[in-house]
């Protein structure tokens, strides 16, 4: 996180409006320098401006902009997140049937005395090292070794953390031979079954089926800027407009936003960002995070067995629920 922290700033097409203020400010800086001129003042004001401006733009989002955030490529990531929260951790390979999808992450973590199933989607942080986690698609492989883990999580009698960042799951031909769908299938039925409390975080993008192979749980929660949509604005401006420059155009349609899926009654909390996104400060973001986990596990851990498993079923049969005039 903090290597992330040290690069030049990755800048979204509406943030150019606060570089052009930023190189002012710094310009005048420099000029004072070299001149010996007290422009504190003019300093003063030109700060001011630039944190209330900043402020107007993220607090005004469109819905094709938080895409833009979700999928911005400092974004904390869910080994960022496990590792910063977590006291210990081990990461667990493997699916037990040949094959260890790195796009596709999960292991044992210790928080306090807590001992916690922790899995996710996990991109990569440059070119080389997205190819090798096919840029958080994850293949039948990924979610038959997270069904393994979480199996493992509900025999020892532990909590399971899950974190959704993927644009779908693997499309190729070589994910549908070895059965994509019947994998993300058995997931959404078997983690029903599951007797420990399951909080699922959408921490970037929640795109299709991938994200709902491990989705289903007692707890959903958004980062404020990401995003969780049944296929990807561009994807259904291209089957509906036959244009994926409509991109724009489906992602308002499709209420894929926090507080949309807040509205509609599918989330259950959406976590608060730093102003500019979840990448300007990691480390608060991440602390934001443990605490809303910790939370709902507390309230989730007072629940009997049978209770959290009808509350699970009752939670999702409401999805999609709707009353004709």
């Amino acid at each position: 996180m903090t290597t992330a922290q040290r690069k030049p700033p990755v800048l979204l097409e509406f943030e150019k409006p606060l570089m052009e203020l930023k190189t002012r400010i710094v310009q005048i800086e420099e000029l004072a320098e070299q001149s010996d001129v007290d422009v504190s003042d003019q300093l003063q004001q030109l700060e001011a401006r630039y944190a209330q401006l900043r402020q107007e733009i993220f607090s005004s989002l469109s819905p094709a902009q938080r895409i833009q955030v979700a999928r911005h490529p400092r974004r904390p990531s869910t080994l960022d997140y496990i590792q910063t929260i977590s006291d210990e951790w081990i990461e667990l390979h493997g699916d037990r049937g040949g094959s260890d999808d790195l796009a596709l992450i999960g292991g044992i973590a210790r928080i306090g005395d807590r001992s916690i199933v922790m899995l996710g989607h996990q991109k990569g942080r440059d070119t080389k090292d997205n190819v090798a986690r096919n840029f958080g698609m994850a293949s039948p492989g990924g979610y038959r070794k997270a069904m393994r883990l979480m199996d493992h999580a509900d025999r020892f009698r532990m909590p399971i953390f899950t974190f959704i960042d993927t644009p779908g799951a693997y499309p190729g031909v070589k994910g549908e031979e070895l059965g994509q769908g019947e994998a993300i299938a058995y997931n959404l039925r078997e983690m029903f079954r599951l007797e420990v409390p399951i909080i699922c975080t959408v921490i970037g993008e929640g795109g299709s089926g991938g994200a709902l192979g491990i989705g289903v749980g007692d707890r959903l929660m958004m980062f404020e800027h990401s995003v969780y949509t049944v296929a990807s604005p561009e994807a259904c401006a291209a089957i509906l407009w036959k244009d994926a420059g409509q991109a724009a155009q489906a992602a308002q349609a499709l209420k894929i936003t926090a507080p949309d899926l807040k509205r509609l009654g599918i989330l259950d909390q959406i976590l608060p960002e730093p102003i500019g996104g979840a990448h300007t400060d990691p480390l608060t973001t991440a602390e934001t995070l443990k605490a809303a986990l910790l939370s709902n596990l507390d309230e989730l851990s007072q629940l009997s067995v049978q209770a959290l498993r009808d509350q699970r079923y009752q939670k999702f049969r409401n999805i999609g629920v709707f009353l004709e005039s």
